[in-house]
């Protein structure tokens, strides 16, 4: 492997993970200043940016170190934020396979959006795929990172109202999402996934679809994956 040829994926990686990084820099900088209003230094959410990378976890991990010491509490909360991990892993069984030391990162640095932009977008001809996705990984990691220090070191001359920020990453997803859709011959997943996250938002509420819909999908998903396969992928 070259350096020409590492540096050949980045600018594919960089374009595609644009979005993505307009996003985390908004929210990241309102998860700066909320940590900022709380009282913590630039230090903390710079570490929680780079070690924890979840942003509802991150969120949620601020008032938890404001509340009394409960190890056993913190554990399995952050296991149900982040347990659709689970089947982002899953799902990225036969990308990952084969790429040594990268495959460590790229499972670490697993984020909602490197997930999908990973899963639904493939490296230009010519572009080798791995690095592809390990700049996605690193680009959005340090989105994320660079929002949350901006937002806490600006934080003390900002005083502006955060509330509605987080919509940008919904705003994102569905972006994507379209995006994804346009690109398919036949819509197969699309439709899965849709109806998987209406028919469990019906059946368990808010609070509660989310798992069930990751099993729902990887199901269905499993079901049909040789229909799936043979209808064909994106369109030219």
């Amino acid at each position: 492997m070259t350096v020409n040829s590492i540096l050949r994926a980045f600018a594919p990686a960089a374009k595609v993970t644009l979005p993505v990084g307009t996003g985390y820099l908004f929210l990241g900088a309102a998860y700066g200043i909320y940590m900022h209003v709380n009282g913590f230094s630039v230090w903390y959410p710079a570490l929680m940016a780079w070690l924890i990378y979840g942003g509802s976890l991150e969120f949620v991990a601020a008032s938890m170190l404001l509340s009394p010491f409960a190890p056993v509490t913190t554990f399995f909360v952050a296991f149900m934020i982040q347990a659709r991990h689970l089947f982002y892993g899953l799902a990225m069984l036969d990308r990952f396979k084969g790429l040594g030391w990268k495959k460590l990162y790229l499972i670490f640095g697993m984020s909602d959006e490197s997930f999908a932009l990973e899963f639904a977008t493939k490296a230009p001809e010519g572009v080798d795929s791995s690095w592809y996705m390990m700049w996605i990984t690193f680009l959005d990691r340090m989105y994320w990172l660079g929002g949350a220090v901006l937002g806490a070191t600006l934080g003390s001359f900002l005083t502006f109202d955060t509330k509605g920020l987080s919509f940008v990453m919904t705003a994102m997803f569905v972006v994507i999402f379209l995006e994804q859709f346009l690109k398919e011959k036949h819509h197969w997943t699309a439709w899965i996934g849709f109806g998987a996250s209406l028919g469990c938002l019906a059946l368990f509420g808010r609070d509660f679809f989310m798992i069930s819909t990751m099993v729902v999908i990887l199901l269905l998903l499993t079901v049909f994956r040789k229909p799936i396969e043979e209808k064909g992928g994106y369109e030219e």
